[in-house]
């Protein structure tokens, strides 16, 4: 039994059955972490002695005859930017280098309720701000396809992990592109929900009114399988949504006769490389032959959406990172007086990346500039919202390239940050808009590397983005390739 390859409904049948003990799975994951993480830098953290003992728990759950969680001894990967009791959680940041959080997140305690096990903490860019996972404050994490190449940003560590069979799940965030970005580069399956569909409680906070926490997994189906544990209101987070859940896996093998899926062309114009259109033009074949339909659609107003997000997110972040001033849970600089030490722990502890969110988000609050930046962004913002509205009320999906090119190479954008902002160029609209968006693998380029497909639905609706995604899958085996094989 080759245990990296199974599918996360696998693992957690045969842990049900007793074919394979929880702590026999987990063990495997954690020995494929420390033969691994060295070449990859997925982790920054491993939770092996907690992640043993909750193993064990299972095992003998199972041997007592207990009903077990649907997620019964099923390793996790969580990113570190998500609180972890007991575990260090830096959000990729010197400046957290030392914080142990006393309390899991949400989805952490309702992942350990279901019977996950957390097995490590992912590397990440630093207060998720980047697109490549070059901002990670500690070492980069790396594509497993290609070393030279980064795994995108910035939940690279997570996608970095389930690419390298290091973890069959990891969870993400996504505040511009964070989870189907990486999961593009890196040729795995990577779903941003709704904004409001999983809690944000025990996120450390990029911008708040963009961020969503996600799975990223292999197939639409394991992301289906965890959703089912993630999403759903949270009293304790006052943006949660109060909306019922559908069943995701009752939804996977519902036929795509009669979906019509929206070609936005605005998706295919200039900067679009050749061989990630080739390959999403042949994922649109293969959904017609699965009985969907295509519309050509606009969305006019998406063209702005880079400008609108690198003002509306650093003005968020600079409120949000405030908090980090060395008085109570952060590292502290030696200093002379109260606001010597703000200002030389906030210099020594944030990276450079950090540093020009927070100036660029401070800069654009200030007074005489808040209404030609901030106010602008934020109309421009609500009109992205209604080209989105307007396309749903013909379409039921949109269809485009998650990213326009490949992985670049590391260093690659280091002289020009703009060409790292427009990796996002295809996901920032659904941030700003709140729906639901998913990547999952729709081939490889000349030299190797994954090509992501992006779908988009209306708020809410998970379960067709699952189905359709997972539809296509049972076409295709882009999905079940590894950089081992």
């Amino acid at each position: 039994m080759q245990i990296e390859q199974l599918s996360v409904a696998e693992l957690v049948e045969h842990i049900g059955k007793g074919d394979l003990s929880a702590a026999q799975c987990t063990e495997h994951f954690l020995g494929q972490i420390r033969d691994k993480n060295d070449d990859n830098g997925a982790f920054l953290a491993q939770c092996d002695q907690e992640a043993a003992d909750a193993a064990k728990q299972i095992d003998a759950s199972i041997a007592a005859g207990k009903s077990l969680g649907p997620l019964a001894g099923l390793p996790v990967a969580v990113k570190d930017g998500i609180c972890t009791a007991g575990v260090t959680t830096t959000a990729g940041s010197k400046m957290l280098s030392k914080f142990v959080p006393p309390y899991d997140a949400t989805i952490v305690s309702r992942l350990k309720d279901a019977g996950a096990i957390v097995i490590g903490k992912t590397n990440m860019d630093e207060f998720a701000m980047g697109s490549s996972n070059e901002n990670s404050a500690f070492h980069p994490a790396k594509n497993p396809w290609n070393h030279d190449h980064v795994p995108g940003g910035s939940s690279g560590g997570s996608a970095t992990a389930v690419a390298a069979r290091m973890a069959p799940v990891a969870i993400g965030s996504d505040t511009g592109g964070s989870i189907r970005q990486p999961a593009s580069f890196c040729g795995i399956t990577g779903l941003k929900p709704t904004y409001g569909r999983v809690s944000r409680y025990g996120l450390i906070a990029f911008a708040s009114s963009l961020d969503q926490i996600g799975p990223m997994t292999r197939s639409a189906e394991d992301c289906a399988l965890v959703m089912q544990t993630l999403a759903g209101h949270d009293k304790k987070d006052s943006t949660s949504a109060p909306v019922d859940v559908a069943d995701y896996m009752a939804a996977l093998n519902k036929p795509l006769a009669g979906l019509k899926i929206g070609i936005c062309k605005q998706h295919f114009e200039e900067g679009l490389g050749d061989e990630v259109r080739a390959k999403v033009n042949e994922a649109i074949d293969v959904l017609k032959s699965l009985g969907a339909s295509t519309a050509e659609i606009e969305l006019p107003y998406t063209q702005y959406g880079i400008a609108a997000y690198y003002v509306i997110a650093p003005c968020e972040a600079s409120s949000n990172l405030s908090r980090f001033d060395g008085v109570r849970y952060t590292n502290r600089a030696a200093a002379e007086g109260l606001e010597e030490m703000y200002s030389k722990t906030r210099a020594e502890f944030f990276g450079e990346e950090v540093k020009k969110r927070i100036l660029l988000g401070t800069h654009a609050l200030s007074s005489g500039y808040y209404d030609a930046y901030y106010l602008k962004a934020s109309k421009v913002r609500r009109m992205i919202k209604n080209d989105y509205d307007k396309a749903f009320e013909s379409v039921d999906l949109i269809l485009g390239p998650t990213v326009p090119t490949t992985a670049f190479k590391f260093n690659q954008h280091a002289a020009d940050p703009l060409a790292m902002y427009l990796a996002d160029v295809y996901t920032v609209a659904a941030n700003l808009s709140g729906v639901p968006a998913l990547s999952i693998p729709c081939g490889f380029d000349s030299a190797g590397l994954p090509i992501g497909l992006q779908l988009q639905a209306r708020r809410f609706d998970e379960a067709t983005l699952l189905q359709t995604a997972h539809q296509y899958q049972t076409q295709t085996d882009w999905h079940q390739r590894s950089p081992q094989s």
